[in-house]
């Protein structure tokens, strides 16, 4: 067990060490830089080569990348060029929306995944299971964009239940509350469940179906149980990996990719923070904000790694 921490701690060190450099790397191949954007075509060469070297941006690439990082390791990040304020404060201030967002947008994936799952696998080949696949089928398809826009116009427009975009905060000296900041997401997070939902159901499913034709389970039936409680008791539990697998993907993919929504309901969060920092050619707030997206779906996917040892004792075992 040990060894196996030590080997996946491993992992995540090396894998967020690469993601840094490539991160890095690509902005560099950009053309321009951010003294450009500053100062606009009419700037002199000699107001160019002063705000560049006040940037740092007159340094070589290999060092400032290690300036980065050692920053970075000491806590310490650069000055945004557009807002003159700590990246690591505009992710924090952010994150006070993007991270409620995808929890509540998993929240709603795991209940209505499971449920839809598990069912169309309970009645395999009948009218709820075709149904169930078709329905999944069709959130699929739609963009996570598009159905935002259906349910504008139905919840805000139509109906008028809630508002159409902007967040309120979620204290009352915001102008807003607990209440009105999860009213405020709830149509957000589900524009970005359904498609995330409708793709761990077909796994979930699939999972399931999978571990019922085990002979452990047909022993279990042949002992008197009924498919209901043989289902509960042994077939959910080990059927969860490949769950749990695609369920923490989806999770980095619902902190992470949340930019177009996000910007259809006009909310504060990290996906809008970096398409403001893209037409600004804020490089330094897209390269921290970039990273630590990375460093999250490398996160989350450790975690996984870690529940996977929790659920199957088998992972536990050391290989022969």
């Amino acid at each position: 067990m040990p060894v196996l921490l030590l080997q996946r701690l491993a992992s995540f060190v090396a894998t967020l060490a690469v993601a840094s450099l490539l991160v890095f790397a690509v902005l560099e191949l950009l053309p321009g830089n951010a003294a450009q954007v500053i100062l606009g075509d009419s700037a002199t060469p000699q107001s160019l080569a002063a705000l560049e070297k006040q940037l740092g941006l007159d340094q070589p690439a290999p060092t400032r990348y290690l300036a980065w990082v050692g920053g970075l390791l000491q806590g310490q990040t650069a000055n945004s060029l557009s807002y003159d304020t700590p990246t690591a404060e505009l992710i924090a201030e952010r994150l006070q929306v993007s991270l409620p967002l995808a929890v509540m947008a998993m929240a709603l994936t795991i209940v209505m995944a499971l449920a839809a799952g598990v069912y169309a696998a309970s009645q395999h080949n009948k009218a709820g299971d075709v149904g169930v696949m078709a329905a999944s089928q069709l959130g699929i398809a739609i963009p996570n964009f598009w159905f935002a826009i259906l349910l504008i116009l139905l919840f805000a427009v139509q109906l008028q239940w809630v508002g159409a975009g902007g967040f309120p905060g979620w204290t009352e000296d915001d102008g807003g509350g607990l209440v009105d900041g999860f009213v405020a997401l709830l149509l957000p997070a589900l524009a970005l469940a359904m498609v995330q939902a409708a793709i761990l159901a077909r796994v979930t499913r699939s999972a399931v179906l999978e571990v019922m034709r085990e002979d452990f389970v047909r022993t279990a039936r042949a002992k008197g149980l009924s498919r209901g409680q043989a289902l509960r008791r042994h077939v959910l539990r080990n059927a969860m990996i490949p769950v749990l697998t695609v369920g923490g993907l989806q999770f980095g993919n619902l902190v992470t990719g949340a930019i177009v929504v996000e910007n259809v309901f006009v909310l504060p969060g990290l996906g809008r923070l970096v398409f403001q920092a893209i037409a600004n050619r804020d490089l330094v707030v897209v390269r921290d904000v970039v990273l630590f997206l990375a460093a999250t779906v490398i996160t989350i996917n450790l975690l996984v790694d870690l529940l996977y040892l929790l659920i199957d004792p088998r992972l536990r075992r050391p290989a022969r």
